[in-house]
């Protein structure tokens, strides 16, 4: 059990360290257009993001699945990108589908992003031949940490739209068009030659 603890406590802080900014950005650009009333909503999408990275992470740890950390490195920015621009697009923030685009985005570009995590995850297990409570616990951590950030996100989005009395539509295309240009410089810097 303390090992279960040990591995919740490393997917928590890797996800919400601010050195790994690009995962922050990526969580932020997906939940911008949601409100604290939607919280349902942004439960499905941080889980189905989870789902995602959960799935390439095991395949990744397990060797097998194999891809350049080069490439990696430049489509996690390229997802957030992509993430952010689908904001542009909200206009009426009526969801009237049950299960929106961004669900499904949020879901294949969380498959990018836990091929990310993989390394990190493979130098902490080492050689080690039960690794499923370990995937479990450091899944679960992050899941923790996404939300830790989703709740702050839409902290800032309550303050910004409800205290400081900013347009929902413009507080949408100022935020992702910030986390839009950082992403894209990273994408930029990462491209792989």
């Amino acid at each position: 059990m303390q090992d279960f603890w040990l591995y919740f406590g490393l997917g928590k802080d890797h996800i919400a360290d601010l050195q790994g900014y690009d995962h922050i950005l990526f969580v932020a650009a997906l939940c911008l257009r949601y409100l604290f009333r939607d919280w349902k909503k942004v439960l499905i999408l941080i889980t189905a993001f989870t789902i995602g990275h959960s799935i390439t992470l095991a395949l990744s740890v397990l060797n097998v699945v194999n891809i350049s950390t080069a490439w990696i490195e430049f489509l996690i920015p390229v997802t957030i990108v992509f993430t952010a621009l689908s904001n542009v697009w909200e206009k009426k923030f009526e969801f009237k589908t049950k299960f929106p685009l961004i669900y499904f985005l949020a879901l294949f570009f969380g498959l990018i992003h836990g091929l990310g995590f993989s390394n990190y995850l493979k130098s902490l297990l080492g050689k080690s031949s039960s690794i499923a409570g370990e995937l479990l616990a450091f899944n679960l951590g992050l899941e923790a940490g996404q939300l830790l950030i989703v709740a702050a996100i839409m902290l800032i989005s309550w303050i910004v739209v409800q205290a400081m009395r900013m347009q929902r539509r413009e507080w949408l295309l100022f935020a992702s068009g910030g986390i839009f240009c950082l992403s894209l410089l990273m994408a930029i810097e990462r491209f792989p030659i």
